[in-house]
């Protein structure tokens, strides 16, 4: 009998359709894939990439403050220092060991400064504009932009914000900073404002409180550490100019490089917090000057705050010194003989408010000596200026402030120091003859227009040298008049001998110059015009008037006057150049001025020479020049010379003086008083310009300052010669 099979039961799942398997094929496949780069992604950042997350990760607690590098000194030609960096001590406050009650003022600082930001927006827009203009424009600053992007940087500061006292309940705050503050002779209050200020500008840096404080304070603050907690003292390199306000324009200052001007070519590289110069040499020589900033490494906790652990420093590296052409002596006198200058004007009732002079080898360009006035220390900018102190120095509209330098950059019109220039393109152009006698009577009319002698002095009818001897207008109106005729024979002559053009000086600017002639006139002209135009005005002031060039124009020109505008170093260039050609037989060399003389090594060795090549050679007739040199030296040498009577007593045998004054007009005010001269010798040659602005007349104030100078040169007695006020 068979065997009954029990009955099966049925199958509860459901069978899968073949799309369902598929679905799921892909679905696990795509999870498995997922699954398996983010495994590989974590193997590559711990295995592969572990060590380089941690070094960046040690980075981030890591901040780097920069250390100063000594900069260079600047050593006056025999190697005297004028320039140094000193050592000293800075008082400085760790943020992390101040009381709790310190902290809470940062705190409610940052808050009311965070509130007052809407003007320091604005003032951050106008500076980013400036920058794009610069950018924009050569892609580099002048000094003048420069100045101006520091005056945006100034303003564009974080708004000023009082800083709330610290509160009665604070006792051991309000201690330590008393006794810090009697130590330091700084007052408790101004201690709690820089503290404050600087934790939070910096809250992981130890915040300096007195930069130079001196040997008392070092050594109380050294023996006597456990009444100070969390203040220490750090050696810094400050920079030191111990002659003061002595060549400061040329010298210049530093200060630390700016995030604006981080951006500009003269700076590329520099770090943030680096000293750089700012100005004159300092800025022109920066490079060699600067040295390598060392880097003092500080671990920060997840608050920012530093922590007690010692990071080894960088060191920093030295700058080279820089050897100038100045001699010290012939500089600190000749700044004195100016103020001298200046103060005998003053008592003769001129205003005297401003002047330079330069003093030049007319052989090889060497400046000897070059200054201004009114002047300023640079030692001030070893503190932060305010907006209101650095405008003070930079001067404001047409005022020119302490800041700018007037033996370069000073625009003037030369009055009677440009005849011999108008002389020897006269001469060369056959216009005149030296015997032929021009200039009778006190004034000439040219139409409706009278050009007199200053005085209406009538001189009479005299030739070339007798008219560069006495100085007479109406004879140099007359050869104005006659060379228009002609052309441009006055400018030409006067750009060949290095007018109206930059010289080369080694300094961050100067003035240009202008030569007016027709064309000159012209473009003015035109420029005025378009932006009448531009702007929908009657006058932009770039003339008085549009018209054409006349023959009053160039006759103004001839005395040096009218439009002619040049600075004491261009008119020392050309007179060098005469002087040169002089000695050499109607050659002239047109010499780059410098004040450079070569580059030294920390330890005092001779890294390079500095090689400055004259601009150019002029051919000039030597008969001619030996009769222009003859009138300039009866100018100062002879009876009736405008300048006989302050070179009195002085040994024109062995030192012969060609001089020659200037009176220059500035309606309504002052004249502005002008000497040039050329003192030969064999060996030490000399070319001296001095201005004084509102003066008077050139034989009244600036005559005698360069008689001074020029004793101090050549080791004669030093004695201030006034000269007649009648001479111009």
């Amino acid at each position: 009998m068979s065997a009954i099979e029990r009955a099966r039961t049925p199958d509860p799942r459901i069978p899968v359709s073949p799309q369902l398997a598929l679905r799921v094929a892909i679905i696990g496949g795509m999870a498995m894939v997922m699954f398996s780069v983010i495994f590989f992604r974590l193997w590559y950042l711990q295995v592969l990439s572990g060590e380089k997350y941690v070094q960046q990760a040690d980075a981030n607690r890591v901040r780097d403050l920069p250390i100063a590098a000594p900069r260079g000194q600047i050593l006056d030609r025999q190697g005297r220092s004028i320039v140094a960096s000193v050592t000293t001590n800075a008082v400085q406050v760790i943020p992390s060991l101040l009381p709790a009650a310190v902290a809470e003022q940062v705190a409610a600082y940052r808050k009311r400064l965070y509130g007052a930001e809407a003007g320091f927006r604005v003032a951050q827009e106008k500076l980013q504009r400036y920058e794009s203009e610069i950018k924009s424009g050569a892609g580099h600053a002048d000094l003048a932009q420069r100045r101006e992007l520091r005056r945006l940087q100034s303003a564009a500061q974080l708004p000023s914000v009082s800083v709330s006292p610290l509160p009665a309940s604070a006792v051991a705050a309000r201690r330590l900073f008393g006794r810090l503050g009697a130590v330091i002779k700084l007052s408790p209050r101004t201690i709690d404002e820089r503290v404050v200020q600087g934790m939070t500008a910096v809250p992981y840096a130890n915040v300096t409180v007195k930069t130079d404080a001196g040997l008392g304070p070092r050594t109380v603050l050294g023996e006597r550490q456990s009444e100070f907690p969390g203040v220490t003292q750090q050696p810094v390199s400050i920079r030191e100019y111990p002659f003061g306000d002595m060549a400061a324009q040329v010298l210049g200052h530093v200060d630390q490089v700016s995030p604006p001007e981080l951006r500009l070519r003269a700076f590329h590289g520099v770090r943030q917090g680096t000293v750089v110069g700012q100005e004159g040499l300092e800025y022109y020589y920066d490079g060699y000057l600067r040295g390598v900033p060392g880097v003092q490494r500080i671990e920060v906790n997840a608050e920012g705050y530093p922590v007690p652990r010692v990071l080894a420093p960088t060191a920093p590296t030295a700058g080279r010194s820089l050897k100038l052409t100045l001699d010290l002596g012939l500089q600190r006198e000749s700044e004195k003989a100016l103020l001298q200058g200046i103060e005998n004007a003053r008592a003769s009732g001129k205003p005297a408010d401003a002047g330079a002079f330069v003093a030049l080898d007319p052989l090889n360009g060497e400046v000897l000596a070059i200054g201004s006035y009114p002047t300023f220390d640079p030692n001030r900018f070893a503190k932060p200026l305010t907006p209101a102190e650095y405008k003070e120095l930079v001067g404001s509209g047409s005022a020119s402030g302490p800041l700018t330098d007037r033996a370069v950059n000073g625009a003037y019109p030369t009055g009677s120091t440009f005849k011999p220039i108008t002389a020897m393109a006269a001469l060369e152009a056959g216009v005149i003859t030296p015997s032929e006698g021009l200039g009778a009577g006190s004034c000439i009319s040219v139409s409706i227009e009278q050009f007199c002698n200053a005085g209406h002095v009538d001189f009479g009818a005299v030739g070339l040298v007798e008219a560069l001897k006495v100085s007479s207008d109406t004879y140099f109106f007359e050869v104005g008049k006659r060379a228009n005729a002609r052309g441009a024979l006055i400018q030409e002559m006067a750009r060949r001998l290095g007018i109206g053009s930059t010289t080369g000086i080694d300094l961050p600017s100067e003035f240009t110059g202008v030569v007016p002639d027709s064309r000159w006139r012209k473009q003015q002209n035109a420029e005025e015009l378009r932006c009448r135009q531009r702007r929908h005005v009657s006058s932009c002031g770039i003339v008085s008037e549009v018209r054409p060039w006349t023959v009053g124009d160039n006759m103004h020109l001839a005395v040096g006057q009218g439009d002619l505008l040049t600075s004491p170093l261009q008119l020392a260039v050309a007179y060098s150049t005469l002087a040169n050609a002089y000695v050499d037989g109607g050659v002239g060399t047109v010499v780059t001025p410098h004040l450079g003389r070569e580059i030294d090594e920390a330890n005092g060795g001779l890294l390079q020479s500095l090689s400055f090549p004259p601009r150019r050679r002029v051919h000039l007739n030597y008969s001619d020049l030996g009769l222009v040199m003859e009138g300039i030296h009866e100018a100062a040498s002879q009876p009736g010379g405008t300048s006989a009577a302050v070179w009195a007593g002085w040994d024109q045998a062995q030192h012969p003086v060609y001089g020659k004054t200037g009176t220059a007009q500035h309606e309504p005010l002052e004249d502005q008083s002008w000497y040039m001269a050329y003192i030969a010798d064999p060996k030490r040659p000399i070319v001296i310009a001095v201005t004084v602005e509102q003066g008077g007349f050139g034989a009244e104030t600036a005559a005698p300052i360069v008689r001074l100078m020029a004793s101090q040169w050549f080791g004669k007695p030093l004695k201030f010669i006034g000269g007649s006020s009648k001479t111009f």
